[in-house]
């Protein structure tokens, strides 16, 4: 049987590692691995179609499917997810103690539609009472200029946007004290440098998350694959075979933490941590497949449509191929 050739693009993830390596094969299909970050990703994957399967930014591909426009089927693997409330980088100088100080302040962020931020608005308004419209947003490049939305979108009424210019990044402006805060997946360098006057807004930022999953049971999720339409087309099996493999190639890494004898990430208590997580989120922390992730998909649908980003808002079983929604009994 000749092989179908399949490159796939993701991070350098544990949970993706046993695809990588080849020990989880994707039936009837020979992979080539590309493990990059997710910026080079999803402007790859977006601009030119680069891969065969890929991982994708949720907030994007809500965005695309809302319009009919998307090129890619999803799955629900969920490969990058996150608690955001770490994500909020604030001028210490400037009197902002709580959320409600955000409040009329100058906000970075480096694409509006990027799903960090996208959670993040929603966590504001839903736990805090801060709209995106009490803040003045400013996009670009956190460390380089000159960054753009991948996705166009028309900004909602009265929303005050703009971009910065292609020449200065959002991390020199919050060192600076051009801006007030900065949204951002990724800490920029004015704070892990240790600038003046640069810090979190949830200093015990562990503690702000875990509350918030006490209280919402939400594991915000910030990506998920994605498979060329065309591909699906001509071979209707492949979603529910690369599902699987995902899913294969999450329990070889759950296995991998749980070995003790020699540990297998470079972390002295990272078997404390991991009782410590499962204490509060369960045994399944990091879960795929839809009916699990209902509250969580119910939530980021509803941001984004809210948000001005989405044109309607997307069901999420939309979201994913049917033959990856259920799966045989024996």
């Amino acid at each position: 049987m000749k092989l179908q050739q399949l490159t796939i693009a993701g991070g350098p993830y544990d949970r993706t590692r046993a695809l990588a390596d080849g020990k989880v094969r994707v039936e009837g299909c020979e992979v080539t691995y590309l493990a990059l970050s997710p910026e080079e990703i999803f402007f790859r994957a977006f601009r030119h179609r680069s891969f065969d399967v890929t991982e994708l930014s949720l907030s994007s591909f809500m965005i695309q499917t809302s319009r009919g426009a998307c090129p890619y089927v999803g799955i629900p693997a969920f490969v990058s997810r996150s608690f955001r409330h770490s994500g909020i980088y604030i001028r210490t100088d400037r009197g902002i103690r709580t959320p409600a100080d955000l409040k009329g302040r100058r906000v970075g962020v480096p694409e509006y539609q990027v799903t960090a931020a996208l959670w993040v608005r929603g966590i504001l308004e839903d736990e805090y009472g801060v709209k995106p419209t009490d803040m003045e947003w400013l996009t670009g490049g956190i460390e380089h200029g000159g960054r753009h939305e991948k996705v166009a979108f028309d900004p909602p009424q009265g929303l005050k946007i703009g971009p910065i210019p292609d020449d200065r990044t959002l991390s020199a402006m919050l060192g600076s004290g051009e801006i007030d805060a900065l949204v951002a997946p990724r800490a920029p360098s004015c704070f892990t440098g240790k600038a003046p006057h640069v810090g979190r807004l949830f200093a015990d930022h562990r503690a702000a998350e875990r509350a918030y999953f006490a209280k919402t049971g939400i594991f915000p999720i910030m990506h998920l694959v994605g498979i060329r339409k065309e591909l699906v087309d001509a071979m209707p099996w492949l979603p529910a075979s690369v599902y699987k493999a995902f899913v294969q190639a999450k329990a070889a890494a759950e296995a991998w933490l749980d070995e003790v004898a020699a540990l297998t990430v470079t972390l002295p208590w990272i078997t404390a941590e991991l009782e410590a997580t499962r204490a509060v989120m369960g045994p399944d922390f990091w879960p795929y497949g839809l009916d699990a992730n209902l509250k969580t998909l119910d939530a980021i649908t509803r941001y984004s449509h809210d948000q001005g980003l989405s044109a309607r808002r997307v069901k999420p079983a939309e979201l994913f191929h049917p033959s990856t929604l259920e799966s045989f009994k024996v």
